[in-house]
């Protein structure tokens, strides 16, 4: 498992824009009204191709205010799974009460803190930095979430500890089973590795934790991982469920691909779409499993309907692989791991910028953008510049003039000409000579 990095602070210390910064991503949202990030968000940051998780967290409080009882539970959970914890205090308004109370709550943990003193962006407050060694922890460290000040020396300091074997040269594919309760994710683990490897119930709930097991498959090395039933959010309540789901959470983020089981018997469900939200807003390669096909009348009419079924209610996700099978019975189980591995090679997939250019150019000729006021957007250039999943990022005179269905309509042209089936995909639009 990778280090894994918490979030801790009071309200509008600057928590979510610090978490954005470190992943590259904007993931959390970001207000001036404090708690308005109440559920745990996780993300992956790599720096010099080493690489940790985060975890954003609510604003803690020491009042009573509404959801501070649930927004401290979810800390605390956090703070339980995190080796690192960064403590932010805000470096305009110093310290008050509630940063002590942090500090004390943190202080019971034993686990590293490093004290991340915010909106120091100028030399008066760079001057009273030393004051926020008043809360006892040793590293204190001044950044500006706005303005990108102090983050190098946050990430070299959290990642010293993590060995250069991390990097990708040497990463084992990770592909985890995900669902709700009792859909078969333990059973479906069994039938794949051939062998009683996870305990299987008709009780909803029996895994409680995410499993890691290492397997052979055709002479390489890979880790699947069975994870705890994801249940909705308002119906998590005893302590070690709101592990369960944390871990699992934490699970898909570590994954390259995602195994979405769902359960022929009952059909598709709300929470099922949930789910796969999970997979998809984490990048991963997804895979659609329609497990217990072994109760289902007529099977072969009913995988046409089932498909019609999937393409209706994943309309979201139109580029999911799906598999028909029963665990119980191991029929078509054998369809299931080449359709992991290819979801894994399209999610990992590069593309050299001469085709990616030819193809775009190309899409642009048969269909100019729209114009909007007598301006019309211009693609100078697109290149691909992330895998896991894969990202293009297009190089335009005024990214304010695209238009979300023409951003749709390159996505396709994009998929039409490369097989990227069963990955979601990024686009990103940059004025000429935008910084990131």
């Amino acid at each position: 498992m990778k280090k894994c990095v918490c979030l801790i602070g009071k309200p509008n210390v600057g928590k979510s824009t610090i978490f954005n910064k470190l992943i590259k991503e904007k993931k959390s949202i970001i207000m001036d009204e404090p708690g308005i990030t109440r559920d745990r968000i996780y993300g992956v940051v790599n720096f010099n191709d080493k690489k940790f998780s985060l975890i954003d967290t609510g604003g803690l409080t020491d009042g009573k205010e509404d959801f501070n009882k649930e927004i401290r539970i979810q800390a605390e959970l956090a703070i339980d799974e995190a080796d690192t914890i960064l403590f932010v205090v805000d470096g305009k308004f110093g310290l008050d009460a509630t940063d002590f109370y942090i500090k004390d709550l943190l202080r019971r943990t034993n686990k590293e803190v490093i004290v991340l003193v915010n909106k120091m962006d100028n030399k008066e407050r760079l001057e009273n930095l030393y004051e926020f060694y008043e809360l006892g922890f040793d590293k204190v460290i001044a950044v500006s979430g706005e303005h990108n000040i102090g983050f190098k020396e946050v990430l070299e300091e959290i990642t010293k500890d993590i060995p250069n074997h991390e990097a990708s040269d040497n990463h084992i594919p990770r592909f985890s089973i995900i669902g709700r309760p009792n859909v078969g994710k333990s059973s479906l683990i069994n039938a794949l590795l051939n062998e009683e490897r996870a305990i299987v119930s008709d009780i909803a709930g029996t895994t409680r934790d995410a499993i890691d097991t290492k397997f052979t498959y055709d002479k390489k090395e890979y880790i699947i991982v069975d994870t705890a039933g994801l249940r909705k959010k308002g119906r998590i309540y005893e302590n070690v469920e709101k592990y369960s789901y944390l871990r699992s959470i934490r699970a898909i983020e570590e994954s390259d691909v995602c195994v979405v089981v769902i359960n022929a018997e009952e059909g598709i469900l709300e929470h099922d779409k949930h789910i796969l939200g999970y997979a998809i807003d984490a990048g991963k390669g997804i895979v659609v499993a329609v497990n217990k096909w072994d109760k289902v009348n007529d099977p072969d009419s009913a995988i046409k309907v089932w498909k019609k079924k999937i393409a209706s209610e994943f309309q979201f996700a139109p580029y999911a692989k799906v598999v028909f099978l029963s665990a119980l019975t191991k029929k078509r189980i054998h369809t299931l791991m080449p359709e992991i591995l290819s979801a894994y090679e399209n999610n990992h997939k590069e593309i050299k910028t001469s085709l990616l250019n030819n193809v775009i150019m190309d899409a642009v000729s048969f269909k100019i953008p729209p114009s909007y006021k007598g301006k019309r957007l211009k693609i100078y250039f697109v290149s691909q510049t992330g895998i896991n999943p894969p990202k293009f990022t297009f190089q335009v005179n005024n990214k304010g003039l695209l238009h979300f269905s023409y951003e749709r309509y390159l996505e396709n042209k994009i998929r039409e000409n490369f097989d990227l089936t069963g990955t979601p995909i990024i686009l990103q639009f940059k004025n000429k000579n935008e910084r990131e």
